[in-house]
């Protein structure tokens, strides 16, 4: 795991949950998230953050159906909304980039979990994404 793919995934989590919270254009959210720490944002980091972004909110339905399918008793919509980004976020990588190990995916989601959700966080997405994972053929 690079450290500059890990800053990718928690850029792109603030940028994911901006857009959520108040549905701002996806190129201001991923500026905005750079903007707090521009030193740590190579134009490297920059542009695979910008990837993820990209492709969850072009396949944000589908996304949200397979995480909805995997909730047992939890609505996408009235997940915790870090808990919701974080899924979406490993979600897409699980489903369209083949390149990074399953197990990965899932390590760099319950530290996403840790770092910015609840004592919780963790436990509930590695639940979801272990299911989504199998269902996937990425475990």
């Amino acid at each position: 795991m690079s450290s500059g793919r890990h800053t990718a995934r928690e850029r792109a989590l603030q940028a994911l949950y901006q857009i959520d919270l108040s549905s701002v254009d996806p190129a201001e959210a991923l500026a905005a998230a750079i903007a707090a720490d521009e030193d740590a944002v190579d134009a490297k980091t920059q542009e695979f953050a910008r990837a993820l972004i990209d492709g969850v909110v072009a396949h944000l339905a589908e996304l949200d159906a397979l995480i909805q399918k995997h909730s047992l008793n939890w609505r996408v919509e009235r997940m915790p909304k870090i808990d919701r980004n974080v899924l979406r976020l490993a979600v897409y990588e699980l489903q369209f980039d083949a390149d990074t190990p399953g197990r990965v995916v899932l390590n760099e989601a319950i530290e996403l979990g840790k770092a910015f959700g609840t004592e919780e966080s963790s436990a509930f997405i590695n639940g979801i994404l272990d299911k989504v994972a199998q269902e996937l053929g990425r475990k």
